[in-house]
């Protein structure tokens, strides 16, 4: 029963995490939103740098990329709610019955690895260059987030042989 509290307690605190990120960045829209205009109008990227013609300089787009983002973080944020809780209402079930319960837990982290990994490292960090930018530079937090998903992830993806 440990590994399974423990694979519960780990879910939530992702869940946690992901709530608070998507909750700030709609009541505080503003910070991160100059954050998402940065990178994607590619204007603290090195000067005159050939991938210029990749920038985005139409403020819808801005917004709607970052709408995008805090939809992906709340997606994430509530299929991993649900992994917690389908996993403590499984707590004390057959191993088969908690192995399915861990359905929400794996759809919340690819969720959330999409956002953090594809969204901050492939689009923003290679596509847009964020990498360039020693203001606007989100690659080394995305990388501790998508870290911590995937830890998590194979973690509860271990066999769990405590109740038969």
């Amino acid at each position: 029963m440990p590994a399974r509290y423990a694979k519960i307690a780990l879910t939530l605190a992702l869940a946690a995490f992901a709530l608070m990120v998507t909750f700030n960045n709609i009541t505080d829209y503003g910070s991160n939103f100059a954050f998402v205009r940065h990178v994607l109008s590619m204007d603290t990227t090195f000067p005159d740098n050939a991938a210029m013609y990749r920038a985005i300089s139409n403020p819808a787009l801005w917004h709607a990329a970052y709408w995008l983002i805090i939809f992906g973080e709340g997606l994430s944020a509530l299929l991993l709610s649900c992994g917690a809780w389908s996993l403590w209402r499984a707590r004390r079930a057959d191993t088969i019955s908690f192995g399915q319960a861990k359905k929400w837990v794996i759809g919340g982290a690819t969720v959330g690895f999409l956002v953090w990994f594809f969204g901050f490292m492939v689009v923003g960090g290679e596509w847009f260059l964020m990498w360039q930018s020693a203001t606007w530079n989100g690659q080394e937090p995305a990388f501790k987030f998508y870290m911590a998903l995937l830890g998590v992830l194979i973690f509860v993806n271990q066999a769990d042989n405590e109740l038969t």
